[in-house]
């Protein structure tokens, strides 16, 4: 299963709600993975088996004590591996549990007119080459000969994309485990039209990453990957990915990504509802290597990023902002 928390007032989810619905968790299975900001996958078949119940009731169990215990509501995916769960709950309504039949049938119908992307290993690179052979579906490479794929992709990523094209996923829920990327979203109050409002929300989103991630571990994190993901009205999701120059966490350079990835995306008049920053392929900052800049300004941009994070480390993340969001 896996869980996305939201708060129904919409503002983002804190450290302490968070932690809070993982213990929670902990008291139906051992088998809890947490994926910060905002999601967590776990291992529910021996609960199940336990209690007696099936997964969607499950999922209502949670969902009810969050909400009692610390205000925060749940989105449930539910399915036979941490790939489909976390599909489904890309899929689910707000608030709601998307269960996804473990009928082999069943999980091809879910995954067929998904783009290449929704497989794990997937990115878009990997993505073009498919599309160049006309495997642009989930469907269509699910179909595709196994020795095509190898062909394609090579040994080891053709057979991983066919069995996940199937949907096999072999990676197991790991308790503990750390985090891999770092997240943080954004909901709009109403589905907004906005451009301004659009980038606005992304300068906001970058600042906050960036903050995470030069603080991370006490030492500091650098991404090599920003990948953005567009909520629509219409219950579109929209995701698009960037390969950074070099790993970073300078907010201004995770801001000019999400800038370009958001102006790729060509949205136009589309209604928004939320848009999401995950920064991916952590590092640690100390094993970074820097290209060194002559702009001065830029220079001086780390030095108050430097200043910034020490204050809002002593006296809260929201005590300084940039001026255009304090507006």
């Amino acid at each position: 299963m896996c869980l996305r928390l939201h708060r129904p007032d919409g503002v983002p989810v804190g450290a302490p709600e968070y932690a809070g619905v993982l213990a929670l968790l902990g008291g139906f299975t051992p088998d809890v993975q947490a994926l910060p900001p905002d999601t967590a996958l776990a291992d529910i078949r021996a609960a199940l088996r336990y209690f007696g119940c099936d997964a969607g009731r499950l999922a209502a169990v949670v969902r009810v004590r969050a909400l009692a215990l610390y205000g925060v509501d749940c989105t449930a995916g539910v399915a036979g591996n941490p790939m489909l769960a976390r599909a489904a709950v890309r899929e689910a309504r707000p608030g709601g549990a998307l269960v996804v039949p473990a009928e082999p049938a069943a999980v091809r119908e879910f995954l067929a007119g998904k783009p290449a992307t929704a497989l794990d290993g997937v990115g878009p690179g990997t993505a073009r080459t498919l599309c160049s052979y006309g495997l642009d579906s989930v469907g269509r490479i699910a179909a595709a000969p196994p020795a095509t794929l190898r062909r394609i992709l090579g040994a080891r990523l053709g057979r991983e994309v066919h069995e996940r094209a199937q949907g096999i996923d072999r990676t197991p829920v790991r308790p503990g485990a750390a985090a891999s990327a770092v997240a943080a979203e954004r909901a709009f109050d109403r589905d907004e039209l906005d451009p301004v409002r659009h980038r606005r929300a992304l300068l906001s989103l970058t600042e906050e990453l960036g903050a995470k991630l030069r603080t991370q571990s006490g030492r500091g994190q650098v991404c090599r990957t920003l990948a953005l993901t567009v909520r629509c009205a219409d219950r579109t999701v929209l995701t698009r990915t960037r390969t950074l120059a070099e790993p970073t966490a300078h907010s201004d350079t995770l801001t000019e990504a999400a800038y370009a990835l958001y102006t790729g995306l060509g949205l136009q008049r589309a209604r928004v509802r939320a848009l999401a920053l995950r920064a991916e392929g952590l590092a640690p900052a100390e094993g970074a290597a820097r290209q060194l800049s002559l702009d001065p300004q830029d220079e001086r941009a780390r030095r108050l990023e430097a200043v910034t994070d020490r204050v809002r480390v002593r006296f809260g993340p929201h005590v300084i902002a940039r001026g255009t969001l304090a507006a």
